[in-house]
């Protein structure tokens, strides 16, 4: 009986090891077909192996199987240098017709990705991939790298993925068809174009508050955002594709760069937020000295190894984050009431960092990507930091404003007792000399009337009365008197001639009163855009506008337009509670004077590239060229 037992107990284990062997071989190899649900995770087929030296594609394909492990976590841990190969295969399960698959590796900072598609044995492609190469390079331009695919019926086909990267290997492996790439692309897109835009207008506000107040705390943190936002858009993929798609080797540094800069504007942005100067000069020392060793770190990273200067400016990013963390919070036992909510965003974004980090060194597994707790860390922490420093803008406006009542009332006081002595010593003069100085006095003072009265009427005479910048007659004179600096000195002049794009249609739908608030509205965009006390801008006529920009080159001109144009996009209007969207076409010319009549030719030729631009479907900017 024992034995009967023993002989039983065999044959199933045997059993048990025949099934396992022959689910693990079906596991080997995915099996799709037309009812196949997408999108499909592909690590339960892949196959990991790291070659001792540089091996040949022919070499890989005859290693046995035994050189091969399962793929995991462990062959993409750790910020170093990664060089291994992944395998897996494919099958179609239908007896008749052919699939299309989008193979789909997510981690845009790859930096060289070779495949190699073999069919039946047989290699049919080679595509090379990465953020090494130029963005046009790509055989599906998208953000991560896609490679397209057809499989028929009853075939078999291996893929042989060689990755060669710097820094963190992590990344996902999927099998798309046409409609996820869609719903994916479209949902990604969304979410991340949400977040950046967020980020950009905080940024840009901030710049523009910064610009017009002049105040430190709103420079350090419009380049805080603007800094993590460009940081963002370079994690994401974005960065790439549409601000430096042919410069390779700007992406390779772009991440170990911007780092030490959003490092180096946090702590002067804290340094002002907390008040350093007045609590705690070694605090302040350290904030500055902090800066200074991490923006050298940052400078050192075209000298040195890139997964070595990633690890340094990680961890120094995350012990300055500690201390900027303690700083806060003793601060806020101290009583400081921004630095509670100071500590609140930064300990959120702390968190959302070594969540990412954990992910991203696969030492936590989570069903997200690991840059989402990171950048919802940011976001809310970049918020938060905007309600700070609007109740600390807020706080010194009132402190200033607590200080200038109180010197006036002083400045009265000194007043009333200057009249007073004035008065007591006018009563010790001689009848004759007091009412020689009283007719004096009112004849100063008539004087002083009349020439303020002359002053307002020539200024009245200059400025058009709706929108408040200068008139034609204004422009054509500085036109003159620049034209002829411009021809002395041989220096650039540059006009700019501006038309509000389908403003009849504004006057007809909603009424001429919305349409003098867009004339008043872009002339006002136009004074902000204009820094210099040289530059000038007046109504032109109707909807038209000119500036004069003196001793600038058509590059310069050109900038400036574009940012005037983006400006008035973004602006837009609002008329009894309907938006009216508003849009500018405008035309440049620039060049050095060398005649009377040229600055005539010059106006003419910026009115040209105005009509060019509205030629061209309106919302541009054109440069005149013969």
């Amino acid at each position: 009986m024992a034995r009967g037992i023993s002989i039983f107990q065999c044959l199933c284990i045997l059993w048990f090891t025949l099934l396992f062997a022959s689910n693990h071989a079906v596991a080997t190899n995915l099996s799709i077909g037309e009812d196949s649900a997408t999108p499909v995770n592909l690590t339960p087929w892949l196959f990991a192996t790291h070659p001792a030296q540089n091996h040949q594609f022919k070499d890989i394909q005859q290693l046995s199987p035994q050189q091969w492990h399962s793929f995991t976590n462990k062959d993409t841990r750790h910020l170093n240098a990664h060089n291994f190969w992944i395998r897996f295969t494919v099958t179609s399960s239908d007896s008749d017709g052919s699939l299309a698959r989008i193979l789909a590796i997510d981690n845009p900072l790859l930096d060289k990705i070779t495949l190699y598609h073999v069919m039946e044995q047989q290699l049919v492609n080679t595509v090379y991939m990465g953020d090494s190469l130029a963005f046009s390079k790509r055989p599906f331009l998208n953000n991560i790298f896609l490679y397209p695919f057809k499989i028929n019926a009853q075939e078999q086909h291996t893929f042989y993925l060689h990755i060669e990267t710097e820094g963190s290997a992590t990344f996902a492996l999927n099998l798309w068809s046409a409609n996820d790439l869609v719903q994916i692309t479209d949902s990604n897109a969304v979410v991340s174009g949400f977040q950046l835009g967020v980020l950009a207008a905080i940024g840009l506000v901030s710049l523009f508050i910064a610009g017009a107040s002049g105040s430190f705390s709103y420079r350090y943190y419009s380049g805080y955002v603007i800094s993590i936002t460009l940081l963002v858009a370079t994690l994401n993929g974005y960065a790439f594709r549409y601000i430096w798609p042919n410069w390779p080797i700007l992406q390779q540094i772009m991440v170990p760069i911007l780092l030490p800069i959003v490092m180096v504007f946090a702590l002067m942005f804290s340094e002002k937020i907390l008040q350093l100067k007045h609590y705690s000069r070694p605090i302040l020392l350290l904030c500055r000295y902090g800066a200074v060793y991490i923006l050298v770190i940052g400078l050192l990273t075209p000298f040195v190894r890139y997964s070595t200067v990633l690890y340094i400016e990680i961890i120094s990013v995350v012990i300055l984050s500690v201390i900027l963390m303690v700083l806060a919070m003793i601060q806020a036992i101290k009583g400081h009431r921004l630095a509670r909510l100071y500590s609140l965003g930064w300990g959120t974004m702390l968190l959302g960092a070594c969540t990412s980090s954990l992910l991203y060194l696969n030492i936590i597994e989570l069903t997200i990507k690991p840059q989402t707790p990171i950048m919802l860390g940011l976001t809310f922490e970049i918020i938060l930091m905007s309600l700070v420093l609007a109740i600390r803008y807020n706080d010194e406006r009132k402190t200033k404003l607590r200080i200038q009542q109180e010197a006036l009332a002083q400045a009265q006081k000194i007043q009333s007792a200057r009249e007073e002595t004035l008065r007591l010593e006018a009563q010790a003069n001689e009848k004759l000399e007091r009412m020689v100085q009283e007719r004096t006095l009112e004849l100063e003072i008539t004087l002083r009337e009349l020439n303020e009265v002359n002053q307002k009427l020539t200024e009245q005479s200059t400025i058009d009365s709706l929108t408040g910048v200068k008139n034609r007659s204004a422009f054509d004179k500085r036109l003159l008197a620049e034209s002829r600096i411009s021809r002395r000195q041989e220096t650039p002049l540059a006009l700019l001639m501006l038309d509000i794009d389908r403003f009849k249609s504004i006057n007809d739908q909603f009424g001429h009163l919305a349409g003098d608030q867009a004339l008043i509205k872009i002339a006002h965009t136009l004074q902000q855009h204009l820094k210099r006390p040289t530059d000038l801008v007046s109504r032109f006529g109707g909807e038209e506008f000119a500036i004069i920009l003196p001793n600038t080159p058509a590059e310069g001109a050109l900038q400036v337009a574009q940012s005037i144009r983006n400006a008035v996009l973004a602006n837009g209007l609002e008329w009894e509670g309907k938006p009216i969207p508003l849009t500018v076409s405008i035309g440049v010319s620039a060049a050095i004077i060398n005649n009377e009549q040229h600055s005539s030719e010059l106006l003419e030729q910026a009115d040209k590239a105005l009509y060019q631009a509205k030629n061209n479907g309106r919302n541009q900017v054109k440069l005149y060229a013969l």
